[in-house]
């Protein structure tokens, strides 16, 4: 009996754990500003159980952030078992794309809480840095991009969807953004090098 009982008291803690990341997930992303008070209700959980299992607001925000950033991670793998390098590159920023502009009160919430965590990176930063990573490997090896590209440089060029109001506007300005970064990786590319088939070669 003493083993049934913990095993539900371990569920019921989890049940709640994950109540309090969906509410506050919703909450956060339609205001930064929101009370902890409001997520706590909405989950229907007390405010002493929201501390225990969050002790502050920024450790709240925090793993939001990290475990949405990781749903977006984890897609880069699937889509090179699935596309061809330089599509499976381009589809998973425009993943990224739709994750800023949808998560944009999340994003000002985590902006807020690592300003007061001593320049704590970004969670989920490792994570990404790595899916970036096999990604431009994948191209390279087929030379769809130039071959000096690193991970910081991919970063730095598609900062800006961070920026990027999600109004009606948001999703035509992402993709053009994306373009540019895309034809951007081209230039100098080994496989645009190649010459194609002469007209001897395809008769």
């Amino acid at each position: 009996m003493r083993v049934d009982k913990d095993a539900r008291l371990r569920s019921d803690a989890q049940a709640n754990r994950e109540r309090i990341l969906e509410v506050a997930l919703a909450e956060l992303t339609r205001s930064a500003d929101v009370p902890l008070s409001t997520i706590a209700k909405k989950a229907g959980v007390g405010q002493g159980t929201l501390y225990r299992n969050f002790p502050s607001r920024e450790a709240l925000v925090l793993e939001i952030y990290r475990h949405e950033m990781l749903q977006v991670v984890d897609i880069a793998a699937e889509l090179l078992r699935t596309r061809a390098p330089d599509e499976a590159l381009r589809e998973w920023t425009g993943h990224l794309a739709r994750f800023a502009m949808a998560k944009a009160g999340l994003a000002d919430a985590l902006h807020k809480a690592l300003s007061t965590t001593c320049g704590q990176k970004k969670p989920g930063h490792g994570q990404m840095t790595e899916a970036v990573a096999l990604l431009l490997k994948a191209n390279e090896e087929v030379g769809t991009i130039r071959p000096d590209v690193t991970t910081d440089d991919f970063l730095l060029a598609i900062c800006g969807l961070w920026q990027i109001s999600p109004d009606d506007q948001g999703p035509v300005r992402a993709r053009r953004l994306l373009d540019l970064v895309m034809d951007g990786l081209r230039v100098g590319a080994p496989a645009a090098a190649r010459p194609g088939p002469t007209a001897d070669t395809e008769s």
